[in-house]
């Protein structure tokens, strides 16, 4: 991570690509981004669009060095103990702190999980993950990630109703306690950034502008007005500031940002102006029809 000058190279971070107005209109990848935001560290920002299946994605990396969703906890526990950068040093061994983030950390993602896969009719899935690819394959993958979401959040078709009451009201009660714990004051603790700041300001902005005007969960947490202007202002700061000032960073499929990931199956994003498809292409084609045919046979 660091050249014979001492100096570490700069971060960079791959996440899924941005829509809604967000800079990465990922869960997982958002509240990444606002976490080395928040840090003030220098970094480049790439996008992958041709591995929405994989769970390595968001990763950070820098030289050799490479901090993994799926690995050790996630990106940001990656970045904390390896030495990176680390913003809850002093809040870490605080217990309120700690189940606050467990609770957004659990609570909350069960309920974006199941309002992006379940709750909702899967536009906004279907246009972060899938949008790029072919429309089989697409469609495909998409029904895939319903079921696999199903099974996490242990939805059957005799517990579904139960389960949907369940994960809204777990939702409100977090919602109930981080809106009475954060008062009016800019940040949860010690008046300045910590994880859990990143992790919640991710998840209302999805909130907010990934999920339909429709969404249950989009008004649960509406009805707390603290809430929503904490998150408002911070995304001036910190997020609008950053995308004002610069260019969005376009995703190339043979970078570094692909490369990294592996996958059984791959595709580049369809080019909207007309042109004769080169042998790469037509034989991508062909694999498309045969994924098609065997993912069917699955079902």
């Amino acid at each position: 991570m660091e050249d014979g000058g001492g100096e570490r190279e700069r971060l960079t971070l791959v996440a899924r690509k941005p829509c809604f107005g967000l800079p990465t209109a990922c869960p997982k990848s958002l509240p990444v981004y606002i976490y080395l935001r928040f840090s003030k560290i220098p970094f480049s920002l790439e996008f992958n669009l041709i591995h929405p299946d994989s769970d390595q994605i968001p990763f950070v990396e820098s030289g050799d060095y490479v901090a993994y969703n799926n690995e050790k906890g996630g990106v940001i526990p990656n970045l904390k103990e390896d030495g990176i950068v680390d913003l809850d040093s002093e809040v870490s061994g605080i217990p309120e702190w700690v189940s606050i983030k467990a609770m957004v950390e659990s609570w909350l993602a069960d309920a974006i999980m199941y309002e992006l896969w379940v709750g909702c009719d899967g536009k906004s899935a279907q246009k972060i993950y899938y949008s790029d690819l072919p429309w089989p394959i697409g469609k495909i993958l998409y029904f895939k990630q319903v079921l696999v979401v199903k099974q996490l959040l242990g939805i059957t078709s005799d517990n579904a109703d139960r389960r949907e009451e369940e994960i809204y009201s777990r939702a409100a009660l977090a919602y109930g306690a981080l809106s009475s714990r954060l008062g009016e004051q800019s940040f949860f603790f010690d008046n300045r950034p910590t994880s859990l700041d990143a992790a919640f300001l991710g998840h209302v902005l999805f909130v907010l502008h990934a999920l339909p005007e429709t969404s249950v969960l989009r008004s649960k947490l509406l009805s707390h007005s603290n809430l929503v202007s904490y998150a408002e202002n911070l995304k001036m700061e910190y997020v609008d500031a950053n995308l004002s000032s610069s260019s969005v960073p376009q995703s190339d499929p043979s970078s570094s940002a692909s490369k990294r990931v592996p996958s059984h199956w791959s595709s580049k994003p369809r080019s909207k102006a007309k042109r004769e498809k080169t042998e790469e292409e037509k034989k991508f084609r062909r694999r498309a029809k045969y994924f098609l045919a065997t993912q069917l046979l699955l079902f």
